[in-house]
């Protein structure tokens, strides 16, 4: 039998731990991050967790350090009894190396699951993993959450009729979940085909499906250095499109994305907190994304069935 649940917040997710706490409705419990004068932390957990299913919620963006916060974290929790140890990763870090795409490379997301595995976690929670397949890379169960419960009824809510609107994927490997939109909205569907030379680099793109006098809706997982994303939003509107939008779970935004989208013809950019914004822009809005986390949570400890929390 459990001794209760405790939630805890990583130094990266504060802001967000704090709102899926309180929809929850329970405090956060108490972990301070101490530093060694060479830099070196460690997580001390200031109350006891014994018995206790603990839920770690830590994004694992750059640097580094937050992922090696979150598995210290782990083994803290796992070394004072806790009875279940959950790391929540809103945003999982090297997802997008998860396979061999050239030779000689490291499979990331393969290697981040064994280190959260050896640390002793006994379940993660996670959203919108850059592939699918990534859950497989993990012996515990994984519970894969959608942004897409949350972005669908914002779509709606802008009013466009399903015969004036087109659901984008930026590449091919997007199509799958810009199909999933297309059919739940009943709208129609295009993608964009690219080609990189280097990495965050796109060297050439085509646009697959019409445009022409529609209200496009891109969707994407991630938007890093906003290159493919502002030239995509170009393309479309070359095309004949109404007018672009974007709608991107995990706002990495690296270098000068910011600059770039607010030069963009985009009309605006959605996303959630799963990463905190460096800075404010007119053109993105956020969406939190706690209610949902929060949700899913409730049902874990009541075991309960969480598909329920997701359109499609």
């Amino acid at each position: 039998m459990s001794a209760g649940v405790k939630l805890f917040s990583g130094q990266a997710s504060g802001y967000l731990a704090a709102e899926i706490a309180k929809s929850f409705g329970a405090p956060l419990g108490c972990i301070e991050v101490q530093r060694f004068s060479d830099g070196e932390i460690q997580p001390v957990i200031e109350e006891t967790v014994r018995g206790c299913d603990v839920f770690l919620i830590q994004s694992t963006f750059p640097p580094a350090e937050n992922l090696l916060e979150l598995l210290l974290s782990i083994d803290a929790a796992k070394r004072a009894s806790a009875r279940q140890v959950v790391a929540v990763i809103p945003y999982f870090g090297y997802a997008r190396q998860d396979r061999k795409d050239k030779p000689r490379v490291s499979i990331g997301s393969k290697m981040v699951a064994n280190l959260l595995s050896a640390a002793g976690v006994t379940r993660v929670m996670t959203m919108d993993l850059h592939a699918d397949q990534i859950q497989g890379f993990f012996d515990v169960p994984v519970d894969h959450l959608y942004a897409s419960s949350i972005f669908a009824p914002h779509i709606q809510n802008l009013g466009i009729p399903p015969e004036e609107m087109v659901i984008a994927a930026p590449d091919i490997g997007g199509s799958k979940r810009a199909n999933a939109y297309s059919k739940f909205l009943g709208c129609g569907m295009a993608m964009l085909y690219k080609e990189r030379k280097v990495a965050n680099q796109v060297d050439y793109m085509t646009l697959i499906g019409d445009v022409k006098g529609k209200h496009v809706i891109m969707i994407d997982d991630l938007v890093d250095t906003a290159g493919t994303l502002t030239k995509a939003a170009e393309l479309m509107a070359d095309n004949g499109a109404a007018s672009v939008r974007a709608y991107c779970t995990h706002p990495v935004l690296s270098g000068n994305a910011l600059d770039k989208i607010e030069s963009s013809v985009l009309a605006q950019m959605v996303v959630t907190d799963t990463i905190p914004l460096r800075s404010s822009s007119q053109k993105i809005k956020v969406l939190s994304v706690a209610p949902l986390f929060s949700d899913v949570i409730h049902k874990l400890l009541n075991d309960d069935s969480i598909s329920s929390s997701f359109l499609f």
